[in-house]
C-alpha cells in the first residue's frame, strides 16, 4: 500500500498553517465539489481532497501522520504499527466507510458513524452555485435561495433535506467571487463548531449586457446621420440614464467609455456603450426615394478597402 501525501494533495508545504491549509481545501473544494465541477474525476477527487483535510486539519491525525511521513521509506510499501490506530477511531458525521482509503482506515481505524469519544472537530465548508442578475451588483440586494443538503436520519441513514436562506448580495460583487455564510455548512462534530457554506456567484445571462471583470458592455444604437455627423444621445444602463456624445464619423463597433459606471466594486469598472449603426428600412416610396438619392449623389464604395 503506498504512502498517501496529503500535503501535496491540498498542495500545501509541510509547514503549512492551519489557516493555509483551511483556504487550499476550499479553492479545491470549489474546483471539484460534484455538484459544481465538471471534472471528470471530481467525485474521486472530492474524496481525496476530503481524506486530506480531516487529517491535516486536525492536530492529533495530523500529528501522527508526520511522525510516520518522517520515518524511511514511508512513501514505499507502507504498513502502520502494530496496534497504531488504538485511539485513533474517527466519525465524519456523514460520511461512510467508502468515502476513505484504505490508507485512512490503515493508519486511524475504521469510520463509525456517531462514536465521537469525546472528540470535537469542526464541521466541514460546504459549496454551492447561486446566480443573481446585474442589476443586484449594481445595487445590493437580498435573495432567497433554497439548498437540498445531506442529513443523517433517525436510522443513521444519509437523506436530502430542503433549506431556505435570506441571503445579502453585497454590492459590487463580480462574476466568481463568493458570499460566506458562516456556519451554515456541515454541523461540527462533538462541540465543534458548524462549517461555512460559500456560494459561488454567477450571473443570470442578459442579452443586453456583457461582463468582463467589473467593467461592463452594452450596444448604443444610432442612426446613420448621428453617426455621420455626431449627436449627442441618451444611454441606458443599469447605473442609469447618461447624454453622451456621438463624435462624427462614428462606425459600428465604437466604444464609447462612461468611466466608472461599471460595477461598484473597488475600484468601480467602466461601462461601455458600443454603437451598432441602424438603418431606417425602405419600406415606403419615401424612404426608397431618399435612398436613391444618396446611391446617386454619393459615391460610396463599403468594399473599396476589400479590393472590390
Amino acid at each position: 500500500m503506498d504512502f498517501k501525501d496529503y500535503y501535496k494533495i491540498l498542495g500545501v508545504e509541510k509547514t503549512a498553517t492551519a489557516d493555509e491549509i483551511r483556504t487550499a481545501y476550499r479553492r479545491l473544494a470549489r474546483k471539484y465539489h460534484p455538484d459544481l465541477s465538471k471534472e471528470p474525476d471530481a467525485q474521486s477527487r472530492m474524496q481525496e481532497i476530503n481524506e486530506a483535510r480531516d487529517v491535516l486539519g486536525d492536530p492529533e491525525k495530523r500529528s501522527a501522520y508526520d511522525e510516520l511521513s518522517n520515518r524511511p521509506h514511508a512513501a514505499h510499501d507502507f504498513r502502520p504499527p502494530p496496534d497504531w490506530n488504538t485511539g485513533y477511531e474517527f466519525s465524519g458525521g456523514e460520511a461512510e466507510e467508502s468515502d476513505y482509503s484504505e490508507f485512512f482506515t490503515n493508519l486511524f481505524g475504521h469510520a463509525g458513524r456517531g462514536q465521537t469519544h469525546g472528540r470535537h472537530m469542526p464541521g466541514q465548508d460546504r459549496h454551492a452555485r447561486v446566480q443573481i442578475d446585474l442589476l443586484d451588483s449594481y445595487q445590493g440586494a437580498t435573495r432567497t435561495i433554497t439548498l437540498q443538503q445531506p442529513v443523517i436520519d433517525a436510522q443513521g441513514q444519509i437523506t436530502r433535506q430542503e433549506r431556505t436562506l435570506d441571503v445579502r448580495i453585497p454590492k459590487g460583487i463580480r462574476e466568481g467571487q463568493h458570499i460566506r455564510l458562516r456556519g451554515q455548512g456541515a454541523p461540527g462534530l462533538g462541540d465543534g463548531s458548524a462549517g461555512d457554506l460559500y456560494l459561488d456567484v454567477q450571473f443570470r445571462p442578459d442579452a443586453r449586457y456583457r461582463i468582463e471583470g467589473a467593467d461592463v458592455y452594452g450596444t448604443l444604437p444610432v442612426a446613420p446621420w448621428e453617426a455621420a455627423l455626431g449627436a449627442s444621445v441618451t444611454a441606458a444602463t443599469p447605473a442609469g440614464t447618461f447624454d453622451v456624445q456621438v463624435p462624427a464619423g462614428s462606425q459600428s463597433g465604437r466604444k464609447l467609455r462612461l468611466r466608472g459606471k461599471g460595477l461598484p466594486s473597488e475600484p468601480a469598472g467602466d461601462f461601455y456603450l458600443v454603437l451598432d449603426v441602424v438603418l431606417p428600412p425602405a419600406d415606403s416610396d419615401k424612404a426608397r426615394q431618399l435612398y436613391e438619392t444618396m446611391a446617386r449623389e454619393m459615391p460610396f464604395n463599403p468594399r473599396q478597402r476589400q479590393g472590390a
